[in-house]
């Protein structure tokens, strides 16, 4: 097997493909030969293009079951077959736990959550009458793996969406591979609204060990490489795509110098040190 991602002639879904993430996703697919077919509730204010291509775009509201299944329905009945499905739709406005109401994190579960799942069921009852199957990829977040101040209700949605994802593995096997990307920080069109200007955004890069933000791209080869026969063999799983993660806080609270670390190191036990 040739050691790169080719899928033309492949249909793909990618949920809120339009614009940032989605976007992204939406080019790498299109470089990879895919046909890709973008829903969000609105259109791009610019059309989404590579090499030369450009996405087929629908509209829909991944939360209104209804919607979902004419959105299938639609790309089937256009081109015959859905062969992968990207879940990148999804997202959250800065809101404490504490003051939100109950319906802000209900709809911001229904959105990061069950949208999902309901575009995976949809996706899943065409692949399976399919003679090749087919491929699901949640696009998961590091704010389900830790801390989400500000964001709990979608942290908690993003956790559900890896576990998610293993479940739906065991259930769709053989015919349907799905796995999640855990995202990290990404630098988009909108990134001034999460971390200030200019000079926030590289003070936020600064802290990554790759010493930069993701890029849309970076998120959407990863999606192209575990839909592409590359991964024929990966399902049920979890893929960290976050520049190394994040530095442990204690680091830089840490006034203790070299010397009395390396003191400290040589009398700390195994567990200690870890902590």
């Amino acid at each position: 097997m040739a050691l790169e991602i080719d899928l033309a002639g492949r249909i793909v879904l990618v949920t809120g493909g339009v614009r940032g993430v989605g976007a992204g996703i939406s080019r790498a697919f299109l470089s990879a030969g895919a046909t890709v077919v973008a829903c969000a509730r609105r259109p791009a204010e610019s059309p989404v293009t590579s090499d030369g291509r450009e996405i087929e775009y629908l509209p829909c509201d991944v939360r209104d079951a209804d919607s979902v299944r004419e959105l299938v329905e639609t790309v089937v009945g256009r081109h015959g077959r859905l062969d992968h499905v990207v879940n990148n739709a999804g997202g959250a406005p800065f809101a404490l736990a504490a003051e939100a109401s109950k319906n802000f994190h209900a709809k911001i579960v229904e959105l990061n959550l069950l949208a999902p799942l309901l575009v995976s069921q949809a996706a899943n009852a065409v692949m399976q009458n399919q003679p090749d199957g087919g491929s699901i990829v949640m696009v998961s977040s590091v704010s389900g793996h830790r801390p989400s101040p500000g964001t709990a209700a979608y942290g908690a949605a993003k956790a559900g969406i890896d576990s998610l994802t293993q479940s739906l593995a065991v259930e769709w096997a053989p015919k349907v591979r799905v796995n999640s990307l855990i995202v990290g920080l990404v630098e988009t069109e909108q990134s001034e609204l999460h971390y200030g200007d200019q000079d926030g955004i590289a003070a936020v890069a600064e802290t990554i060990p790759l010493g930069r933000m993701a890029r849309p791209e970076d998120i959407g080869r990863c999606a192209a490489f575990l839909a592409s026969p590359l991964a024929a063999y990966v399902s049920g799983a979890t893929l960290l795509v976050h520049g190394g993660g994040e530095r442990p806080a204690f680091l830089a609270a840490s006034t203790a110098g070299d010397g009395s670390r390396v003191a400290r190191n040589n009398t700390a036990g195994v567990g200690e040190q870890s902590r």
